[in-house]
């Protein structure tokens, strides 16, 4: 694989399983040292480094709950410490807390604001710092097609997503000038553990709204983010790109 990521340090966050341990693999596969993040299973983290480590490349895993700002702070500094820099975020932690908005509790709104866009702004936040001061670097929120389109039974979750659409373009506008990168992803309906379980009848209907009749991969998303953090996308700031099948063509 081509190596368009070679001395280049990065952070993604909730990286010990799905898209994030895919997008963490494919940095590593493309020669960055990835510091993979993780807030319960430190065992799963593991297994994302053992399986990049294994392949010829460098990462390690740093735990954080990124819905806490002293987290998150202390999660930059140790990143930092330890290999010096940092070059990519992946702002990828995310949960869902699914319901119909009436059913709705202040704590299953409060989670997924605090861990989806909050923790994306902390992180962004401690990033900037450092990399307005290298006068180099890109920030790679992972939002989706939820937060550009909406989806019932998901006001919070597409509330956070499009949220961090709005926090993409304004801190791209804010750090454009010191050479510093923020883009956002939007994946669609992608095969991971969270889908697997859908019942036949919700996974035809979801089908059914996709141009290209399938579901997309880990591997999909963490393409886009691959060239989004390489200098091949040096001319690319404050965009929303959707990976999602011509599902919503937004």
């Amino acid at each position: 694989m081509t190596q368009r990521l070679s001395n280049k340090i990065a952070l993604v966050t909730g990286s010990s399983r799905g898209i994030g341990a895919q997008i963490a693999q494919r940095l590593a596969a493309e020669g960055a040292t990835v510091a993979v993040n993780y807030a319960g299973s430190e065992a799963a983290a593991q297994e994302v480094v053992s399986s990049i480590v294994a392949a010829g490349g460098v990462a390690e895993a740093f735990k954080a709950d990124v819905s806490d700002a002293d987290s998150v702070s202390a999660l930059l500094d140790a990143v930092v410490k330890r290999f010096g820099r940092l070059d990519i975020l992946v702002n990828n932690a995310g949960i869902t807390r699914d319901g119909l908005l009436v059913r709705m509790s202040d704590d299953d709104w409060n989670d997924v604001l605090s861990t989806n866009l909050s923790g994306a702004f902390f992180a962004t936040r401690a990033a900037a710092k450092l990399m307005m001061k290298a006068r180099t670097g890109c920030v790679i929120n992972i939002s989706s097609v939820v937060g550009v389109a909406g989806n019932a039974g998901q006001a919070n979750y597409a509330a956070a997503k499009a949220g961090l659409i709005g926090l993409t373009k304004s801190v791209a506008r804010e750090l454009a000038s010191r050479n510093v990168r923020v883009n956002a992803v939007a994946p669609g309906f992608i095969e991971t553990d969270m889908t697997a379980g859908l019942p036949d009848a919700a996974r035809e209907a979801a089908l059914s709204g996709i141009a290209m009749k399938r579901m997309g991969t880990p591997a999909d998303v963490a393409a886009l983010v691959a060239f989004l953090a390489s200098d091949e996308a040096a001319y690319i700031t404050g965009q929303t790109i959707a990976v999602d099948g011509g599902m919503t063509f937004a």
